[in-house]
């Protein structure tokens, strides 16, 4: 028992940055934690951290040990989640991210309903735009949006994810509607520069061929919530994912053009760090999500048990 403390205490304090920090997350005091580092260290006869009042730094043997050190608590609870994968009573903490816009929409209002269902669970969502490094092994799994480039990583597709241009009916009315990708060149097309993609231009299908088409306009953003606002006020078009304006769709807030010509949809996903057996927590999260986005009425917001 000494010795797995010690390693959780070691893996706590690496990933926080501090033994005060280590202490409150475990409910213990800093000078105890400072004794199960002192502790192991003298086990292993190696310096793991420098330690100061101001920083703590990890050595090189600190370096090199603390992924093995996460690998052994993964295995070991790893172990216990699938002894207990078919009972109803789910614990531990299932560590999460996901994009700030989609994960806002539609992956915490549903947390809640998987914790009802497993209440010793807990879940800690990070939403960032930032691709994050799954491999340093601070997260269980992410979502993702869009086709998936990593070989590294396992991904499980839970939805398609329909691209649309979409404008206010007061644009359109005003400016006209474009009928081809082509025309859009006459349009303000508001774009989104937290996304690569819409640097290099819309995509679209025209004549059986996939064809990018350049656009430009007064008004950028990273963040999609205010081009969307700058959508619905009538600035311009936009290119945006069916899941973020399918409210304003169906409400009439905002229309949709160039059907015709819409590229195919590219994927939601949910993926992990390759490993031989995925934690029971993670398995049970992909299976809820998928539950709820396999339901038309949930895209409808018909749905009322989430």
């Amino acid at each position: 028992m000494a010795r797995f403390q010690q390693l959780q205490t070691f893996v706590s304090v690496a990933r926080l940055g501090s033994l005060s920090a280590a202490a409150r997350t475990a409910n213990l005091t800093p000078a105890l934690i400072g004794r199960r580092l002192d502790a192991l260290e003298a086990r292993l006869g190696v310096r793991l951290l420098v330690r100061s009042t101001r920083r703590l730094t990890l050595t090189l043997e600190g370096q090199a040990f603390l992924p093995e050190a996460e690998e052994i608590l993964r295995a070991l609870d790893d172990a216990e989640t699938r002894v207990s994968a078919g009972t109803a009573d789910l614990g531990g903490q299932l560590r999460l991210t996901a994009p700030a816009g989609f994960g806002r929409r539609h992956v915490a209002p549903l947390l809640p309903g998987l914790l009802e269902r497993h209440p010793r669970l807990s879940i800690s969502l990070d939403l960032t735009d930032d691709l994050v490094d799954l491999t340093r092994g601070q997260h269980d799994c992410a979502v993702r949006i869009g086709e998936l480039a990593d070989s590294s990583l396992v991904g499980v597709r839970l939805a398609d994810n329909r691209r649309l241009v979409v404008a206010a009916p007061v644009y359109l009315e005003r400016q006209g509607t474009p009928r081809t990708p082509a025309e859009l060149l006459r349009h303000n097309c508001l774009t989104l520069i937290a996304d690569s993609s819409q640097y290099r231009g819309w995509l679209f299908r025209q004549d059986g061929q996939l064809v990018i088409q350049r656009v430009q306009g007064d008004l950028s953003c990273n963040d999609g919530a205010v081009l969307l606002d700058w959508v619905l006020a009538g600035r311009g078009l936009a290119w945006r994912s069916w899941w973020e304006v399918h409210a304003e769709l169906a409400a009439g807030r905002l229309v949709s053009v160039l059907d015709d010509h819409a590229a195919p949809p590219n994927g939601i996903h949910v993926v992990f760090p390759q490993r031989q057996h995925l934690p029971a927590r993670v398995r049970r999260f992909i299976d809820y999500l998928r539950e709820h986005y396999a339901d038309p009425a949930y895209w409808q917001g018909r749905r009322q048990d989430a």
